[in-house]
Order: structure tokens, then C-alpha cells, then sequence
């Protein structure tokens, strides 16, 4: 459905030095700097994929997502979408796709959502049948039916959302592109939206490209991931892979009070802690089974390889009294985040 080949963009800005005479010395000679905002992007997806596009704040998703929606001519390489190339913005393939972006708005701001969609239905040449049909499946879907009238400038931000999503998908488009669609939202909201996305992606077997900051929509919504980072791609694949890509390490969480007064050098010792004021634990322990750091509400945090999860607890057990002890999987941020800092 989605092929893309060396996709690349670059921006060429005026760089103005400081000063008046600088100013007056640019209207004659110029220097400009090029920014790569995507640079040799490949990648494809099959026809009802949900694939997360992640990357830190101008990583150049969105600049992807508007050259594929076709707001943006690439400056190299090619993009076809369901056979149309983006760029040349023909009225059947503007009728197959939609970009949902969570920081802009389509629906007219004073006016009901309702007006925004009568005139959206116009623009798609929908039949009033089709038109009720799917805009009476999507609000109960979105259960926002008492809030079609209401003006858009007077509804909560989910509910903006929720009727920016009903708007993107009145022409029944094969291709959705959702740039943040859940930024801002309360929890409640969010569940709500990542419900909806779900729940329709299974229905109608549509292609949707997803960005978000927000882990939970990736985790609960799209089994391949593609990152990328300074404009390039450096990770495509399946998420459980990349959640498992640092070595598939793990983190115990461990709470030990009241052991100061044991004997024998301590963990705080080999971590830079004063004698005495952390827990006995031998020699090495750092070393042996991956770094310890110590919060100031004296839990000690130790992260190693999953298969010396078991081999850890014991040991941390038998050392002495513990009063609880915790075995959780290392957030999905910390993986990206590490992935960003070894490119």
C-alpha cells in the first residue's frame, strides 16, 4: 500500500547574522544552511499494517507524513501510495487518504462540527445514504452524538479530537496518517481515541502510519515500528524485537531498610556511598550484575540481563531482611532513548 525509496527533504534557510549592517550586507549576499529534515527514508507497508513512526521532536516524521500526504514535493527518492505518487496531488488519490494532525485543525472553529462535516460531504461528492451511514457509525462509535451541534471552539480537547477523527474518515479512506492524535488528551480520552483507532483499524483493514510521543499508543496499537533519528531511518521491524533490542535486560527494584548496621562492605560502597550507609552486599556486585544506583528513598535499583533476574533475587533475598522487591520490564522510552544515543 505504502512503498517508499531514499525519500529525502532538505530545507534551505537564510542564515541573517546578528546586526544592522549584517542585515543590509545579506540583501546583497546571502549564506544559507541546508537541513536534511528526512534523508534517504526507505520502507513499505502492506495494505491494513498499524505501523508506529517514532523519532524525538525533529526526527522529520511529519515532514514524511505531509510528503506522503503530498503537501511537501520530496527533494529525492519517490513515494507511490496505493499505486498514486503523492506529490502530484491527483483528485483519486486526495479521495483514498487522510492526515489527521493533532496540533491543526480542519473543522471550522465557530461553527458545529456538524456544518464542518455537511461541507466536508460536498467536497467528497458522498451520497446523503453513505454520508448518514458512516457519520452515524463513527459518532456512536466516538460517542460524541450531543456534541454535533455544539460550537467546536466550546468542546474539550478529546472531543475536538474525537471530531477531527470523525471528519478524517467521512470518505471512507484506505490510508490514514495520524501525526500525535492523542497529544494533550487526559487518560480517559486517550484510551478512548487508541480504542476507536483499534477497533477501526481491525474493521476496515486500513493503512494507518502513526506518530506519537505517547509509548501506550504505540504499545497497544502497533505490533512494527519504524524509527528514525536526524532524519534517518535506524530501525524498522517488530516492536516486541526492538522492546528487547538492549540486550533484553530487565530491572529489579528493591527496597532494604534497617540494614545499615550490618557488617562487610556495602553495595553504597561500591556505588560511592559513605560506609555504612547502604546495605552489605559483596564485592563486585556492580560488576557482576549490571549498574546499581541507590534513590533517596533507599531503594536500590539494579538492572541486568533477564536470565540473571532469578540468580539476582536470591542473592539480594538472602543477604537479609528485604522489604519488598520488584521485577518490572525497562520502559519502551528508555529503549528508544538508548537506541537514539548509540546512532
Amino acid at each position: 500500500m505504502i512503498e517508499v525509496n531514499h525519500l529525502t527533504r532538505v530545507f534551505r534557510t537564510y542564515k541573517k547574522p546578528p546586526g544592522f549592517w549584517s542585515g543590509v550586507r545579506g540583501l546583497f549576499h546571502r549564506e544559507f544552511e541546508e537541513i536534511s529534515a528526512a534523508r534517504d527514508i526507505s520502507f513499505s507497508i502492506t495494505e491494513g499494517e498499524f505501523v508506529g513512526f517514532l523519532g524525538p521532536n525533529g526526527a522529520g516524521k511529519t515532514t514524511t507524513l505531509k510528503m506522503l500526504a503530498g503537501l511537501i514535493h520530496p527533494t529525492g527518492g519517490t513515494a507511490r501510495v496505493a499505486g498514486f505518487e503523492p506529490a502530484k496531488r491527483e483528485n483519486a488519490y486526495r479521495r483514498i487518504f487522510a492526515l489527521v494532525l493533532g496540533q491543526k485543525n480542519q473543522l471550522w472553529w465557530d461553527l458545529p462540527a456538524s456544518e464542518s462535516f455537511a461541507l466536508l460531504r460536498a467536497i467528497y461528492g458522498l451520497s446523503a445514504a453513505d454520508y448518514q451511514r458512516t457519520l452515524d457509525e463513527l459518532v456512536d462509535l466516538l460517542d460524541v452524538r450531543s456534541k454535533l451541534d455544539v460550537m467546536v471552539r466550546e468542546l474539550s480537547l478529546g472531543e475536538r479530537m474525537k471530531m477531527e477523527l470523525i471528519a478524517a474518515l467521512l470518505h471512507r479512506p484506505r490510508v490514514l496518517f495520524l501525526d500525535e492524535p492523542t497529544i494533550g488528551l487526559d487518560v480517559v480520552s486517550q484510551k478512548a481515541v487508541r480504542r476507536f483507532l483499534h477497533d477501526y483499524n481491525r474493521r476496515y483493514k486500513v493503512t494507518i502510519l502513526l506518530t506519537s510521543h505517547y509509548m501506550a499508543d504505540i504499545q497497544k496499537l502497533c505490533e512494527r515500528v519504524i524509527v528514525i533519528h536526524r532524519g534517518s531511518k535506524i530501525y524498522d521491524g517488530n516492536l516486541d524485537r526492538l522492546e528487547s533490542s538492549a540486550g533484553n535486560r530487565q530491572k529489579i527494584v528493591t527496597f532494604l531498610p534497617g540494614l545499615s548496621s550490618v557488617e562487610g562492605p556495602g553495595l553504597g560502597q561500591a556505588e560511592g556511598f559513605a560506609p555504612g550507609s547502604g546495605p552489605a552486599f559483596p564485592n563486585g556486585w556492580s560488576s557482576r550484575f549490571g549498574p546499581t544506583t541507590r534513590t533517596g528513598d533507599g531503594k536500590f535499583i539494579v538492572r541486568v540481563p533477564s536470565e540473571n533476574v532469578v540468580a539476582v533475587s536470591q542473592e539480594i533475598l538472602n543477604r537479609g531482611p528485604v522489604a519488598d522487591i520488584t521485577i518490572e520490564d525497562i520502559p519502551l522510552e528508555d529503549v528508544i532513548a538508548e537506541l537514539f544515543q548509540s546512532q
